[in-house]
């Protein structure tokens, strides 16, 4: 039995709280909600005077620009902090660690991976749900628990130096002879979130849009060699020779240099990479008229940490990342985008209403569930 299944048979059992969560764009997904630590509620005012008596604040971060946001947070409030940029799955384990241990680690943490974050850390405690009174009827109801921090976008982009539009519209379509070898993938054994996105395909009713989505482009109902449509869409995709790659920077580069003269040329990966069409001068356009989608989001989630030692001034932290001044080292580039409606986007950038439509987002009870057998199945193509 895989770690995966150990642990959810574990939360199954002994999980206290349960809820729903509500990703933008989408229906109701079932979720256990994130425990929520009764606590005197402060005004603005009265947690700052607490934060100040406090000593630094220790986060855990996915994103490394939570170092522009530490420093603006100090300057305005003169509460050092110290914060550590971890990947993925460094963060799951640290926390993990300190959590079962009792050991003095973060304050709090901005954590991805919503299907291992809700499994490993908010059912067995180590994390809890935070929401700034300031905040609560800014943030929408159903990014409040877990409290979403922002959203990140993947997107189909290619190379459109020599194209006149779009080389295709039709997920299937990089199943065909023409896609061999010319698409690409960060390894989704490097990146939870690409794991989730591959589980997420293999959900029931994603795989009835990527049946038909089959039909549509073939001309004939799918026939199964796998689970189901999403499993087979997998499988083929991988003996069609798809590039896994290591970073979505270097996958970016890659599809996007010019004078390669490749018509079929093509990757999933961050929205925000896009910005290198100008700074790198790459050949990159976005492509967002897929059937049955143009790829997958997943959120980021802010969440405080039961051993906390300097809680107040990680809730005045937690606050300010919420507001437009603390969001500024990410609003500045496009494909990430804040929890907080009334933070601005780049001139340019889609909002959330807008790619919740044609993403598929990340559920993470169906990926804490479903996620080790897509990596069993993975590890027949890719190991």
């Amino acid at each position: 039995m895989n770690n995966l299944k150990r642990i959810f048979l574990f939360c199954l059992i002994f999980s206290m709280v349960s809820g729903s969560f509500v990703f933008a764009g989408g229906g109701k997904e079932d979720a256990p909600a994130a425990p929520v630590v009764e606590e005197k509620v402060m005004t603005h005012d009265e947690l700052v005077a607490a934060a100040k008596e406090e000593g630094v604040v220790v986060v855990y971060s996915v994103t490394s620009r939570i170092a522009k946001a530490a420093a603006a947070f100090t300057e305005k409030y003169g509460i050092a902090v110290e914060a550590t940029n971890l990947k993925d799955f460094e963060l799951v384990e640290k926390i993990s660690k300190e959590g079962s241990t009792g050991a003095v680690g973060a304050d709090f943490v901005l954590a991805q991976d919503g299907g291992r974050v809700m499994g490993e850390l908010i059912n067995l405690e180590y994390l809890y749900n935070y929401v700034p009174p300031t905040m609560k009827d800014i943030i929408p109801v159903q990014f409040q628990n877990p409290l979403a921090f922002s959203f990140i976008n993947k997107v189909f982009i290619y190379n459109d130096e020599d194209s006149e539009g779009a080389p295709f519209n039709n997920i299937w379509a990089l199943t065909t002879e023409e896609w061999r070898g010319n698409f690409q993938f960060k390894n989704p054994f490097q990146e939870g979130v690409n794991a989730n996105f591959l589980t997420m395909v293999t959900k029931p009713e994603i795989a009835d849009q990527i049946a038909a989505a089959y039909k549509e482009y073939f001309g004939k109902e799918i026939t199964l060699t796998t689970p189901n449509a999403g499993y087979e869409w997998i499988k083929s995709i991988l003996e069609n020779d798809l590039i896994l790659t290591t970073s979505d920077t270097k996958t970016a580069e890659s599809i996007g240099v010019r004078g390669q003269n490749k018509p079929y040329n093509a990757g999933l990966f961050v929205y925000s990479k896009f910005r290198y069409k100008k700074s790198k001068n790459l050949a990159l356009e976005p492509i967002m008229d897929v059937a049955p989608f143009s790829g997958f989001y997943y959120p980021i989630y802010v969440l405080m940490s039961t051993n906390a030692v300097n809680p107040n001034a990680a809730k005045l932290f937690i606050e300010f990342l919420l507001t437009e001044e603390g969001f500024t080292p990410w609003s500045a580039n496009l494909g990430t985008y804040s929890s907080n409606p009334n933070v601005p986007l780049v001139e340019g950038d889609h909002p959330m209403t807008v790619w919740g439509k044609i993403l598929v987002k990340e559920d993470p009870t169906f990926c804490f569930e479903n996620r080790g057998e897509v990596e069993e199945f993975l590890n027949e193509y890719i190991y």
